[in-house]
């Protein structure tokens, strides 16, 4: 196909197209134009990235019929049934296609923060880089507890919260990257290896699982989550499946703002045990119970209703109809 050519002869078609979609008011004759033209804009589109997927013409009538449909169709506004299928349906969904990769990232990285713990501890040489023995042995009896109590709860809460949230993004949104994520999760792995540690050598091991275990199965969890999340678009960009590469990222990248999406939610609930419950006078089983009840929570939300999601057929991508438009592939 002469994409040139095939411009020059359907160009007035997307002028009027263009125009009539912009207008504010259309007449009732106005309206079955916008319609037709429509649909013959969308057989170019289709002929287009059959023939000749010439990247600029397909942006632009994607462009094109996007504000089309907008006109036809009006704009989707947000209900609540909308906000309860996400939740319901949408998310466990997204979150059940990544749980493999959460387990995967999480095996991993409580193997190397063991690793580095027990090797730190057992050797002076690092323990000295880590600071000087006055410095570790005030962190281990004083630092490392007043962490968590030295603000008040609901500003450490909403600063975890943000913190948090914010690793998360980052994580996933550089996913495609591949190296992004690994490397926040080995610093992370190091950080607390260390920690532990420090903890061990000074003889406050229990301190330090008696503080960290309430928030952090859930928030290094959500962390899990992110780093899956972000290796699987990777993996993606290398190993589309019978998807073209194109399509499998568009569909992965809205299903990874999904989880990143509910992320939020899942961080803000880890934030708030940590800035209440951790640092609180209740006995350290106690808080480990409720920082455990979360987790059960979690994968209780992920593995029910997110297999019954995906039995159905949701991924956790946008609907069809605001998904934009896509070539039928085989398959």
């Amino acid at each position: 196909m002469d994409t040139d050519a095939f411009a020059a002869v359907h160009e007035p078609q997307w002028r009027r197209l263009e125009e009539l979609s912009r207008r504010r008011r259309l007449t009732g004759q106005e309206v079955d134009e916008l319609v037709r033209l429509y649909q013959a804009t969308a057989g170019h589109l289709s002929a287009l990235r059959t023939s000749a997927p010439d990247p600029y013409l397909v942006g632009r009538l994607s462009t094109l019929l996007g504000q089309a449909r907008a006109r036809i169709a009006g704009a989707h506004e947000l209900r609540l049934a909308d906000v309860g299928r996400f939740f319901t349906t949408t998310l466990p969904a997204a979150f059940f296609r990544v749980r493999w990769w959460t387990v995967a990232v999480m095996v991993a990285w409580v193997c190397l923060a063991v690793v580095v713990g027990a090797w730190a501890a057992r050797t002076p040489a690092v323990m000295a880089q880590l600071g000087t023995p006055a410095e570790l042995e005030r962190y281990a009896q004083e630092a490392f507890e007043a962490y968590y109590s030295d603000n008040p709860a609901p500003d450490f809460a909403a600063q975890v919260w943000t913190n948090n949230a914010w690793i998360a993004a980052q994580v996933i949104g550089l996913g495609i990257t591949g190296i992004f994520p690994l490397y926040v999760l080995y610093a992370n792995a190091v950080g607390v290896g260390h920690a532990g540690a420090i903890m061990a050598v000074h003889g406050d091991l229990g301190v330090f699982f008696g503080l960290i275990l309430p928030h952090g199965l859930m928030e290094l969890t959500a962390i899990f989550i992110a780093g899956g999340t972000g290796l699987k678009l990777f993996w993606t960009a290398l190993a589309p499946g019978r998807r073209s590469r194109s399509r499998a990222l568009a569909q992965e990248g809205r299903a990874l703002v999904t989880v990143a999406t509910g992320l939020v939610v899942v961080l803000a609930v880890s934030g708030l045990v940590e800035g209440f419950v951790t640092p609180s006078p209740l006995p350290t089983g106690l808080k480990i119970a409720v920082g455990a009840l979360v987790l059960a929570a979690y994968w209780a939300y992920t593995l029910v209703l997110g297999r019954r999601a995906v039995r159905q057929g949701h991924t956790g991508d946008l609907a069809d109809d605001l998904a934009g438009h896509t070539l039928a592939e085989a398959g």
